[in-house]
């Protein structure tokens, strides 16, 4: 029978990547970062002092062992219900979407559709071409190098959730030419493309061309990827 428990799920996941790593306090750390739980926070939730946790994801001390290890990720995913459970709902609905989650960061569906322009608001982002549609009925967060080097078109497909009128927002960009010119290969069409970390300086020079001629809005944002995600948690 499969689990269905996404906070028993991640928990595995976590505690996995943990103890196979050959850098454990490098990847308890990334975990930490990922949940945007300060070091004195989960001191707190585990009653160490911060050095503790310092020191183990420095090196300083040696690999922690399964209980410690067991604590930490009970720490963040408790401090993370406390907070509401974005992050536990965030990989649930990844996980069920057949991704993981260094792909795909977030996808979601909205109960209604938001407005183009909220949607933009709630994340910083400037459009820098307009398209077809003015509204959203979901989003998806999505690597771009993972996403081209790792995902067949049939997977490529799946990042639409379930619909194509949403916003994909892509991450890990340096021009923008890669999902651009995958919207020209892979149809259907999002309603609009997000390029997290640039400006409109660094942007190709073809990427408003080629989101005019497919009809989709094309913007730009350097929100604070946590930041991004949190807001995005409160659409719509």
């Amino acid at each position: 029978m499969t689990d269905t428990d996404p906070r028993r799920n991640l928990a595995r996941r976590i505690a996995g990547e943990v103890t196979l790593s050959t850098d454990p306090g490098a990847t308890i750390r990334k975990w930490r970062t990922d949940f945007d739980v300060s070091q004195t926070e989960l001191a707190n939730s585990l009653d160490v002092s911060s050095s503790v946790i310092s020191d183990y994801e420095s090196g300083r001390r040696e690999s922690p062992g399964i209980g410690f290890v067991r604590r930490v990720v009970d720490g963040l995913l408790d401090i993370d219900e406390a907070r509401g459970g974005d992050r536990i709902r965030q990989y649930a609905r990844v996980v069920s979407a057949g991704f993981d989650s260094d792909v795909v960061a977030d996808l979601r569906e909205y109960p209604r559709t938001v407005a183009l322009d909220r949607f933009y608001d709630a994340i910083d982002a400037t459009e820098v071409q307009a398209g077809d549609a003015d509204r959203v009925s979901g989003h998806t967060v999505i690597n771009s190098i993972a996403v081209i080097t790792r995902l067949s078109s049939e997977e490529f497909y799946r990042l639409y959730g379930q619909s194509t009128s949403r916003a994909l927002v892509f991450t890990d960009i340096t021009r923008g030419e890669s999902p651009l010119v995958a919207q020209r290969v892979v149809t259907p069409t999002p309603n609009a493309i997000v390029l997290h970390g640039i400006t409109e300086d660094d942007l190709w020079e073809h990427a408003p061309k080629l989101a005019r001629a497919d009809g989709l809005s094309l913007a730009l944002t350097q929100q604070d990827p946590d930041e991004m995600l949190d807001a995005l948690a409160g659409l719509p």
